[in-house]
């Protein structure tokens, strides 16, 4: 019994270790290039752990390129002796080009990768192996293997391994990993499953390695990110081209392309203005042959021109297909494309006071529209703000929700329906699968629905009925209607019946897309793209993920399997060894000689912080900062600079500071449309609110709201700040004040602010120096730099606090960017120079 039980065991384990794990986007995301320095990723994966490999070992990992233009290190593998062998991406030619190196010595081993078949995004498999006793290195990726013998090895091997930037080596293409393992029967795998932090654990959850700003793939399931955004000036349509991982935004002038895989973007003016008078810009793409069809189902009396044309995705010229049109306007219909019989199918819709039920398809080859008859055993009503999908292995269409009423009369009043039909294509009968309690929000679908198996569908849901509302990613089950909210919310302007909200699913990139189109009158509109990482996971979900204090999941797997399998109904339990802390690496040398750790001061709930990476967490610590756009951002901290300052700003005045090249008649609207965001953000806080009084808007703040600006000049401002200097120190040392906030009207806040604190930074940063906390004075000498870069004080006690430290390669790499920086600034060689 015990053989066959240890055996279960370990059969079991191998399944679950290989099986189980990387169901979500776990892995590591490198900023590179495109960042500062100082802001690029580093990882090291032993710096906590060391480890020595004897006879071989090899190191495996999927990789994925961001940007295939780039250049930059991938890893490095340092010996005792110094000896270092790197990966080096070379993107600027018409391959990848991965270049195995002897750092400073030789290339080994050169591999290209045909850019055509591993575009952007793409996983590929990397494997570099050190055979040391027959002194041979093999580099594998896809699946070319090429070797490189004669390779004087040593016998045994405690590697330093460090992906990104490494030392002296600062170049890192933007790049993702995952599935790394380190080893040879003894073997390291890392999932690369944090969510936060700087300390990266192995599969057993054992610390081994650190990271320096790190981006965590699991995030990218749970916070919807903002790829891009887009305006137009007249009224314009969207759609995703799934073969060619392209979105469209368009007009009757241009049309905007946006490659989602790149994320590149191109406008292309059309020779010809579309040929469709456009009120609603609906559409819809045969992919099999690149055609973008725009259509309107109803125009007045007066409008003689076509409702249907058709524009070629190569050559971008219009085509007139039709002059056909449907009796009623239908707002919100639902619709989908069928490719095989080349036609578009349309359900419900809201006009001309009425809600309908009826189904039309219109027949790319007979260029009409067309009645669809069938069979209505389900019983589905008028009404608009459908879902629809398309499940293609049974072909049958699901259609979900909306609101309307039973007479189809808007006069009556309308209701929302939480239910789900299904036509079936052959038959063309429609059946009610289920309906559902709602003791929510009444809520209606947006028109994309994603069915990706036989057991759920997706799609996106939210409050019409308010101004400022957000969006929410449903999970439905096809059988029953059981639900979950995944992933955190998304904005939407809901004002203008012209506004929709589609989601899309990439299975390629696995990513999930929504795309917001607002319209702010019936003409103008914002393009807003957003993607997760697919599968989504819940807000539950995401906090769970071995962040502190995980256990072993085989561990607990072994003892479910112990206790089924002995039948003794004792149940066993293994103790943490205590939640592990979050730590943040300080590395301004760019080496991993010696890393030295601090504790990172999360940010607090119902709090905002202005002092290095702009940050807002709502009264429940979600991260909100998602919700401030550029021009949101902008708008609050003026709010609170005046109100500081000042009695508040009045419009005007915001206006001229906002958008200066539009005159003050045409603001108005786009004002009072930011302005409302902002307010109707600022409820997912206690103690804040956005005020009108007098003439003027202030940001009114009380307790328990925490704000570092405001607290840091409240206690600047009081008799007694020495008392709370340790509070201030950890203001200030958080980052650049307004950091990456380069607008002119920023200039007067930051002086004033950085005038008043720099005094305090240089002596807090001689006291720590004189009390030998090396570490503390390092990172006031960083704080001192954000406001003056040629600070004499601040290099001095960085570089004397670096070499108590034993930093000494960082420290001469740090005087030499200061002498670099000086030149730079001041257009001369540094007055100054000393040896190091």
């Amino acid at each position: 019994m015990y053989v066959v039980t240890k055996k279960l065991l370990y059969i079991f384990f191998i399944f679950y270790s290989l099986n189980l794990q990387g169901i979500f986007a776990e892995g590591l995301r490198f900023f590179g290039n495109g960042y500062p320095i100082d802001k690029r990723t580093s990882y090291n994966v032993f710096s906590e752990h060391p480890v020595t490999f004897s006879d071989n070992y090899e190191i495996s990992f999927d990789l994925s390129l961001y940007l295939t233009s780039d250049i930059g290190n991938i890893v490095r593998i340092k010996d005792s002796d110094n000896r270092i062998f790197n990966l080096f991406y070379d993107g600027h030619e018409k391959d990848h080009l991965f270049l195995l190196n002897e750092e400073g010595r030789s290339n080994l081993i050169s591999v290209a990768l045909d850019k055509s078949v591993y575009p952007p995004r793409e996983w590929v498999s990397i494997h570099i192996g050190f055979d040391l006793k027959r002194n041979i290195i093999t580099l594998t990726v896809a699946d070319q293997i090429y070797q490189s013998d004669n390779i004087s090895l040593p016998d045994k091997f405690a590697p330093t391994i460090v992906f990104g930037r490494s030392d002296h080596i600062i170049d890192v293409p933007p790049f993702a990993i995952k599935d790394l393992s380190v080893g040879n029967n003894r073997k390291f795998r890392f999932l690369l499953d944090e969510y936060q932090g700087n300390i990266v654990h192995d599969i057993r959850g054992k610390k081994m390695g650190s990271v320096a700003n790190p981006d965590w793939l699991i995030n990218d399931s749970y916070h919807w990110k903002l790829e891009s955004q887009f305006s137009s000036s007249t009224v314009s349509g969207t759609n995703y081209h799934d073969g060619r991982k392209e979105l469209y935004y368009f007009n009757r002038d241009s049309i905007l392309i946006f490659n989602l895989r790149t994320r590149s973007s191109e406008t292309i003016i059309f020779s010809e203005p579309c040929p469709v008078d456009l009120r609603l810009g609906t559409n819809f793409i045969d992919q099999e042959n690149d055609r973008l069809y725009c259509y309107e189902v109803y125009h007045d009396s007066t409008y003689q021109g076509p409702t249907v044309a058709s524009l070629d995705l190569h050559t971008f010229k219009w085509r007139i297909e039709s002059y056909d049109r449907l009796p009623t306007q239908l707002h919100h219909h639902a619709s989908w494309f069928d490719a095989s019989s080349r036609q578009y199918m349309i359900f419900g819709g809201f006009g001309n006071m009425r809600f309908s039920d009826q189904f039309y398809r219109y027949s790319l080859d007979a260029q009409e529209w067309n009645s669809f008859p069938i069979d209505n055993q389900g019983g589905i009503t008028p009404r608009y703000f459908t879902s629809l999908g398309h499940h293609e292995e049974s072909h049958r269409l699901y259609l979900f929700g909306g609101t309307g009423n039973l007479s189809g009369d808007q006069l009556l009043g309308r209701e929302y329906f939480y239910d789900l039909y299904r036509l079936n294509l052959q038959t063309n009968v429609l059946k009610k699968v289920w309906e559902i309690p709602w003791n929510q929000e009444n809520a209606v679908p947006v028109r994309g629905m994603v069915i990706n198996d036989k057991s759920f569908f997706y799609t996106l849901c939210y409050p019409e009925h308010f101004t400022e509302s957000f969006l929410k990613l449903y999970r439905f089950s096809l059988q029953d209607g059981d639900y979950t909210i995944l992933g955190d919310s998304i904005p939407i302007y809901s004002d203008k019946i012209n506004t929709n909200a589609n989601l899309y699913y990439d299975e390629d990139l696995n990513t999930l897309y929504a795309v917001v189109h607002e319209f702010e009158d019936d003409i103008k509109s914002d393009l807003h793209i957003y993607s997760l990482a697919f599968p989504p996971i819940t807000e539950k979900e995401l906090a769970n993920h071995p962040p502190t204090g995980k256990k072993s999941d085989t561990w607990i797997i072994y003892l479910i399997i112990v206790a089924i399998l002995t039948g003794t109904g004792i149940v066993l339990y293994r103790s943490g060894r205590g939640k592990r802390k979050d730590v943040q690496i300080f590395d301004i040398s760019n080496t991993f000689n010696k890393l030295n750790h601090k504790n990172k001061v999360q940010p607090k709930a119902n709090s905002i912080y202005l002092f290095g990476e702009f940050t807002v967490c709502n009264r429940d610590s979600r991260n909100i900062t998602y919700m401030f756009s550029k021009k949101l951002k902008e708008t609050f901290c003026l709010l609170l600079q005046y109100s500081q300052e000042k009695e508040g700003i009045t419009s005007q005045h915001l206006s001229r500071l906002l958008w200066p090249e539009k005159p003050l008649q045409e603001v108005k609207n786009i004002r009072n449309v930011t302005l409302n965001r902002l307010r109707k953000i600022l409820e997912e806080l206690d103690g804040i609110e956005l005020l009108y009084e007098k003439g003027m808007f202030t940001i009114m703040l009380k307790s328990p709201i925490y704000c570092d600006y405001t607290r840091c000049m409240e206690i600047l401002s009081s008799n007694q700040w020495e008392a709370e200097y340790k509070e201030l120190i950890e203001i200030v040392i958080r980052g650049k004040f307004l950091e990456n906030e380069d607008k002119p009207f920023y200039d007067s806040l930051k002086e004033k602010t950085e005038k008043r604190i720099e005094p305090l930074i240089i002596r807090a940063m001689e006291e720590s120096y004189d009390k030998e906390q090396w570490q503390t004075t390092i990172d006031l000498a960083q704080a001192a730099f954000h406001i003056d870069p040629m600070n004499e004080t601040a290099l001095n006690c960085m570089i004397k606090a670096m070499q108590k430290l034993g930093m000494h390669e960082g420290a001469k790499i740090k005087y030499l960017s200061f002498l670099i920086e000086y030149k730079k600034i001041m257009g001369k060689e540094y007055p100054n120079p000393k040896k190091l």
